[in-house]
């Protein structure tokens, strides 16, 4: 079982703020889980492609504006990088956000009813089909299939020790918090827990069996928006 190591405290380089110098989960070396990866993300680009003109025109039907939603997020040991779904929200989401209340505790940002929600997008979101894109994120290895959700910028600078361990391993497509409650579970504090889990149930099977799970859940539309 991996223990979770010491971590010291440095300086970021990229902002004014403190953030952790990570030690490297073993999941990170793993030849298969790398493999795992790239296998399943090839899988997932062909879902993508044949997907992608339906989806496309649905949400261009639905709602004016692009068809992806880009964002810089933040894996491995707090290296940004840029994620892209298929946009769920109304394109001037971000300056709507204030209008909508946050039901959730912590470092999160949720809201069951949010009004921005497009209705493509709460389906799409409901059946993760707007993850999709970020399948290229694992095939070049920003992202895995499974780890733990990557967090936004205005997130990552108010974490403290305790959360800056969520990213020994990679972001991943699912996880943990996927399979064990999805969007009801609305506090931080929570979804940290189970992240760091994760890191100590962790064995190269234990991801399929996470796979294997997130299929049940999103079939089975538990803990859907």
């Amino acid at each position: 079982m991996y223990q979770l190591p010491f971590t010291t405290v440095v300086e970021s380089a990229t902002s004014n703020t403190k953030k952790l110098e990570l030690v490297v989960h073993p999941s990170v070396s793993s030849k298969f889980k790398r493999y795992l990866d790239i296998v399943g993300s090839l899988v997932g680009l062909l879902v993508l492609a044949i997907l992608f003109i339906p989806i496309a025109i649905a949400i261009k039907i639905d709602s004016p504006g692009p068809i992806f939603f880009t964002q810089q997020r933040y894996g491995l040991q707090g290296r940004p990088f840029r994620i892209r779904k298929f946009r769920s929200m109304v394109t001037d989401a971000e300056r709507l956000k204030s209008l909508v209340s946050n039901e959730a505790n912590g470092l999160i940002f949720k809201n069951k009813n949010d009004f921005r929600v497009t209705k493509i997008g709460r389906f799409l979101r409901s059946t993760s089909l707007d993850e999709l894109p970020q399948f290229w994120n694992v095939l070049v290895g920003e992202m895995s299939l499974v780890g733990t959700r990557p967090p936004t910028a205005d997130e990552v600078m108010h974490y403290n020790q305790r959360h800056w361990q969520r990213l020994n391993v990679k972001p991943g497509l699912t996880g943990e918090w996927q399979v064990n409650g999805r969007s009801r579970v609305k506090d931080f504090e929570q979804i940290v827990d189970l992240d760091l889990q994760y890191q100590k149930k962790w064995y190269p099977l234990y991801d399929i069996l996470l796979i294997a799970k997130t299929f049940y859940v999103i079939f089975g539309r538990i803990g859907a928006c």
